[in-house]
């Protein structure tokens, strides 16, 4: 079953449970991949990597929110932002641990012959794919900038 039919049949138990606020999470989340899907000259089809990228895009923005709503000291806000990214959540592979991204990094860094921080994009360049949609790119680059002083 791919992402977007995994999502429709969830969209469809929660509108049969009266869970709304899934179902509003789904019906934007829905709404973000046929966007994509139409933009541009030609329509293309959304498969399970892009799915999660705009997933993970979305997870972003709602961190994002959570952080400028308690700055703002809007917890109830804060805290439905954050209800909706366990939603998401779901629908994403296994978040990768801080020691096995460490682990990678060190490879990484190994085979790059990286010594440097100038030598971060290559780095980085060449660790990306091997976490692509398991681990968040702001924990990546703060574990490679912790490595490569």
């Amino acid at each position: 079953m791919t992402l977007q039919n995994q999502i429709q049949c969830d969209m469809t138990a929660a509108i049969k449970s009266g869970n709304h606020e899934s179902l509003s999470v789904l019906r934007m989340l829905k709404a973000a991949v046929m966007k994509y899907e139409v933009s541009g000259k030609e329509k293309k089809e959304a498969n399970d990597e892009t799915v999660q990228q705009i997933i993970m895009k979305e997870i972003k923005q709602r961190q994002d929110s959570v952080t400028q709503y308690a700055a703002g000291n809007r917890l109830e806000l804060a805290a439905k932002e954050a209800a909706e990214i366990k939603i998401l959540e779901k629908y994403l592979p296994a978040q990768m641990g801080e020691e096995e991204i460490k682990k990678i990094v060190e490879e990484t860094i190994k085979q790059t012959g990286a010594k440097s921080k100038t030598d971060m994009g290559k780095v980085m360049g060449a660790l990306m794919p091997k976490v692509k949609g398991k681990a968040d790119g702001t924990l990546v680059n703060r574990i490679v900038q912790e490595f490569l002083v």
